[in-house]
């Protein structure tokens, strides 16, 4: 049996895709903060596959126990955001998430060169911010 020499490089391309590929998707992170309100009630944690997320404040009397900060970096999805979002709402007690802002704004700057000759680059990213509530 003959090899042509081009056969390694072939497997080397493939394997190489398959670990950019697994490195791409395992990029997708989201970085979750809460913080609750002085002055209300603690309640107990909410069980995370019942809080709602809603895109406007609801009808039903409700009271505002804190917010709930999203920072994805990559492309995580939808579904990896609404239950990172239900996660940390339900430790706050939740049963409701109310998406207040979600936007794209400057979370630092990169600098590179020496320090005679800097370059300053501004760097984006995502913020979700939602107001945990729960209903009386």
């Amino acid at each position: 049996m003959r090899v042509r020499w081009f056969q390694p490089f072939r497997v080397a391309a493939l394997a190489a895709a398959v670990v950019g590929a697994a490195a791409a998707a395992g990029c997708a992170t989201v970085s979750v903060s809460s913080s609750r309100y002085l002055g209300v009630a603690v309640p107990a944690p909410s069980d995370p596959t019942q809080v709602e997320i809603l895109r406007r404040e609801p009808r039903r009397r409700h009271v505002q126990i804190g917010e709930v900060v999203l920072r994805p970096s990559g492309d995580p999805g939808v579904e990896k955001l609404e239950r990172a979002l239900r996660e940390e709402a339900a430790t706050l007690g939740a049963d409701a998430a109310v998406v207040v802002r979600d936007t794209t704004r400057r979370v630092g700057t990169f600098v590179t060169g020496p320090w005679w000759s800097r370059s300053h680059t501004p760097v984006y990213g995502r913020v979700i911010v939602a107001v945990a509530i729960r209903y009386r």
